[in-house]
């Protein structure tokens, strides 16, 4: 067998070749590491300066993670997470959208970055988008969220008719009860309608409004309403009524239009008797306002009013009490004075206060503006709710 020379000179170029290749890959190993290292020094940096409330540092620090290590998913989100938490709602939107971009991304992490990216676009008012975006997601894991945040999107747009829908499907997948909201949509498409001039079509709606809630009195007030435009006061206090029947303590809401119906109606005796029932079973200064407005006599007036200031101790019920004062020119004067003195300690006391989170309004309000909660606002005002018995 004949012995070939180019054997001789095959055998040290192949062992060369993989020499080569090795210390190649060995560099590229520890460069990758050294990537990974960094990226992972850069990240809990990030993480110390957030802790530190340095935001500023703390960006800087996981855009370095992010660049030294574009692979990981979950240092885009941190990024992302904080620029929007800072109000740079593009800067977010942009790393969001960079992670969908991504041919290579699990499901799940698809998934994790769309919801990431319509509360981008959420906070940032882009609520076209952000509505697009929840809706491609209401048949994924995060159906509960995606129809939660849909909810305040057709609330701030003022899509009743879609919220309602909504809100039903969040009933289905035992998210809770929703008839409350849903009762307080059909009172919004109700009074809609009535400015259409469509009664039948609000009356209509506020009877679904009704049965979505039993207890909701708002139907019954707006019913009152209907009643009024349709010269029907007869009606349109009994409706009134029936709030005192279903929950008591929100007749102080509509006492002034009760004595104002039962005045209209000739039923002036009638409406002291059901008035002061109420004021002495859920004392409220609107009850003793509505009270006093059908009571002629000045004594009894002045009575009245002395005698809730006694039970309950309230600047409001103060300041009635010296409107009922009556006397020479110096009892006069003193009057004025202390009248004054109490305006000025009732400035910023005379609001209703929101239960759920504080904000206060000058009348009574269905739905908060603030935390956007329904039902939240107890029907006396703040100076009265923070008495405390004698």
């Amino acid at each position: 067998m004949e012995f070939e020379l180019w054997w001789l000179l095959a055998l040290p170029v192949t062992f060369g070749l993989g020499w080569l290749a090795s210390r190649l890959d060995l560099v590229q190993l520890r460069r990758d590491g050294n990537d990974r290292r960094g990226a992972s020094l850069a990240y809990f940096r990030g993480l110390n300066f957030l802790l530190s409330e340095q935001q500023d540092k703390a960006i800087d620090a996981f855009i370095e993670a992010v660049t030294a290590d574009p692979e990981t998913v979950d240092l885009h989100f941190a990024l992302g997470n904080l620029f929007r938490r800072r109000g740079e709602y593009e800067r977010a939107v942009r790393v969001h959208q960079n992670l969908l971009a991504r041919a290579d991304l699990p499901a799940a992490e698809r998934q994790r970055a769309q919801v990431a990216l319509a509360q981008d676009f959420f906070k940032a008012g882009l609520l076209d988008r952000a509505e697009a975006v929840y809706t491609a997601l209401t048949n994924t894991a995060y159906e509960s969220e995606a129809l939660a945040a849909l909810l305040q999107i057709h609330e701030r747009t003022r899509e009743w008719s879609s919220a309602i829908d909504i809100a039903q499907r969040l009933e289905r997948l035992a998210a809770g009860s929703w008839g409350r909201q849903i009762a307080h949509y059909w009172c919004e498409i109700a009074l809609r309608q009535r400015r259409d001039g469509d009664l039948v079509a609000a009356l209509d709606s506020l009877d679904k409004a009704a049965a979505a809630d039993p207890q909701a009195v708002r139907p019954w007030q707006l019913r009152a309403l209907i009643a009024q435009q349709n010269q029907q006061p007869e009606l349109a206090l009994a409706h009134l009524r029936q709030i005192a029947t279903l929950r008591p303590d929100f007749t102080a809401v509509v006492a002034a239009d009760i004595a104002r119906l039962y005045r209209e109606t000739g039923q002036t005796e009638a409406g002291l008797a059901w008035l002061r029932t109420h004021l002495q079973e859920t004392p409220a200064i609107e009850l003793l306002d509505a009270v006093l407005s059908l009571q002629s006599d000045v004594d009894e007036r002045r009575r009245l009013t002395l005698h809730y200031l006694q039970a309950h101790k309230s600047l409001l019920a103060a300041r009635r009490a010296v409107e009922q004062a009556q006397g020479s020119a110096h009892d006069e004067a003193l009057r004025t004075a202390v009248a004054q003195a109490l305006d000025g300690a009732l400035a910023n006391r005379q609001r209703y206060r929101c239960a759920a989170c504080g904000f206060e309004v000058r009348n009574h309000a269905w739905h908060c503006p603030a935390c956007m909660g329904w039902d939240t606002y107890p029907p006396r005002r703040s100076e009265e709710l923070t008495l405390t018995a004698p």
